[in-house]
């Protein structure tokens, strides 16, 4: 999904981003122009250009402290797994959603949104085509302000 993986580096660019080490070694690299925490219960588990944590929270606080530094780092990015993203949704308080329209495989899913907690402030569709092989929805929501 082409388009998708160029908006997600403009929305993460010079950023944090946190992700479980499942995630991290899916991807193979740091991502650049990113301050790249990886989440991982292993304590000795190292990697080059890595910042490591072993818990989210522990991961959000390292963001806070070394993206005061980075332009642009206002907003903290959490980018996968399924676990991380269930552990960030209750402290979330902006969601930034790949919807793909169709069935596909894979063994980590964003978890339910419930829409008592979520409103959708933007949406837009985006065709299959020559470099997306699925129709996606890019969906922003804001925790509606009556759940905190």
């Amino acid at each position: 999904l082409s388009t998708d993986l160029k908006r997600f580096k403009a929305d993460t660019m010079g950023k944090p981003i946190i992700m479980g080490r499942k995630t991290y070694e899916g991807i193979g690299r740091p991502l650049p122009g990113r301050l790249n925490i990886v989440v991982t219960r292993d304590k000795a588990w190292r990697a080059e250009g890595i910042e490591v944590a072993h818990s989210l929270g522990d991961a959000i606080a390292l963001a806070r402290v070394r993206g005061r530094c980075m332009a642009g780092a206002e907003e903290i990015c959490v980018v996968g797994g399924g676990e991380i993203y269930a552990q960030a949704l209750p402290v979330a308080d902006r969601l930034h959603v790949t919807h793909v329209l169709a069935s596909v495989d894979g063994d980590a899913h964003f978890p339910p949104i419930d829409p008592s907690i979520w409103q959708v402030v933007s949406a837009e569709d985006f065709p299959a085509g020559e470099k997306d092989s699925h129709a996606t929805r890019y969906t922003v929501y804001e925790r509606r302000r009556d759940d905190r």
